[in-house]
């Protein structure tokens, strides 16, 4: 059933195995195939900055698709390593941007409910 539903999704929003690869325990979409759904379904996201700091950032995504509309968040902290941060980067507000834009699209198209992450969601995400 869950098989048969990605399926769909995958030719629907036109995925290839460039947008789409598999993590140890996840399906992960990459940025291009969240674009590529953003784009299809035609989902507005308007943002608002929570926190911003030096090492640190939370943005409000508030996400539209025809009549649904979600709030998610997405953060960022800094760290050097994994232990006292969740990502490596200095861009932290543009780490959380993108992790916010992530989960809208995937909880408004319905990937999430089927165990589908994005690849700005965790450095453990990143393709290798």
């Amino acid at each position: 059933m869950k098989t048969e539903a990605l399926k769909e999704k995958y030719i629907k929003y036109g995925l290839t195995k460039d947008d789409v690869f598999k993590h140890q325990h996840y399906i992960i979409l990459t940025r291009s195939g969240i674009e590529k759904i953003q784009a299809i379904e035609d989902i507005y996201i308007s943002y608002k900055v929570i926190e911003c700091k030096p090492n640190f950032a939370v943005v409000h995504a508030n996400a539209t698709k025809n009549t649904t509309t979600i709030e998610t968040f997405g953060s960022a902290l800094k760290g050097e390593g994994y232990k006292d941060g969740n990502t490596n980067t200095w861009y932290v507000m543009e780490m959380a941007e993108k992790r916010a834009l992530s989960r809208a699209v995937l909880k408004l198209t319905g990937f999430y409910e089927l165990g589908v992450f994005g690849e700005d969601e965790s450095e453990d995400f990143k393709k290798k």
